[in-house]
């Protein structure tokens, strides 16, 4: 009887403590079940969607007709948050990316553990916010390791472009823009509406749809003019600002893949 009697309490607590390991196992897979991933690819051009944008290349500018070929071409993108059917924003959580034309799979900004569901648009900030910028040098994308800090100035350049011209007074150029505050802020925040093609970003499970944008660096100079009259910036001000708006410009939704 009392053999009978310790089977039945081991059994019970045997199935209890089964159930229990199943319950805790069963709430990642809830969490992790109805998401998928969002790919932001952005595809560089010059002048024109034909032409594509390199380094290392002879590349006349479409406005000021200067000859540039750029050794360097990085920029920051952050902040990147998708619009529900219901008008409430997903926000992609430590979004902060360095896109580095010498790399190409920086060119491709993964957003992980999305919500299964339609997103109507996507907006982004071309730069690193206020609060970013003056809590001091960071990890990945903003490390100082990545040659994109202002020790200086505290804070962060956001874009940088540089290379060699023979219409430059000193056969080269180096503009490194950046300044998050009064006049001299060049953040961008922009949005993207996506059924303006006619195509919304279906999101899934297991499943990755793609977001393709076109950039187009040569829109830097479409202000400022020639190389020949301003061929270095490296400080927060008024044609750093003008050249930012100008290239934040170029940045252009082309389309969707579900």
């Amino acid at each position: 009887m009392k053999l009978k009697q310790i089977t039945f309490v081991l059994l019970t607590v045997s199935f209890a403590v089964f159930t229990s390991c199943k319950k805790e196992d069963s709430t990642p897979e809830t969490e992790t079940s109805s998401s998928g991933e969002v790919e932001v690819n952005l595809e560089h051009k010059w002048g024109t969607l034909s032409s594509n944008f390199d380094l290392n290349t002879n590349l006349i500018h479409p406005v000021t007709n200067d000859t540039m070929n750029f050794t360097t071409m990085k920029y920051y993108i952050s902040n990147l948050k998708l619009k529900k059917e219901d008008g409430t924003w997903w926000t992609h959580p430590e979004s902060y990316f360095l896109v580095d034309v010498s790399d190409p799979s920086s060119s491709k900004m993964v957003m992980k553990n999305v919500p299964a569901g339609i997103y109507t648009a996507m907006e982004y900030t071309f730069g690193v916010d206020s609060l970013r910028n003056v809590s001091g040098a960071q990890t990945g994308a903003l490390a100082i390791a990545n040659g994109m800090f202002w020790t200086w100035n505290s804070g962060y350049i956001f874009l940088k472009a540089e290379g060699i011209s023979p219409n430059s007074s000193t056969d080269s150029y180096s503009f490194h823009l950046g300044g998050f505050k009064g006049l001299n802020n060049i953040l961008k925040t922009s949005e993207f509406v996506f059924n303006s093609n006619s195509v919304d970003v279906v999101v899934s499970k297991g499943h990755t749809s793609e977001i393709h944008l076109n950039v187009f660096p040569d829109k830097l100079w479409n202000t400022v003019g020639s190389v020949s009259g301003t061929n270095t910036i490296h400080t927060p001000g008024a044609d750093a600002k003008t050249m930012a708006n100008d290239f934040a410009a170029g940045i252009l939704f082309d389309h969707v893949h579900n």
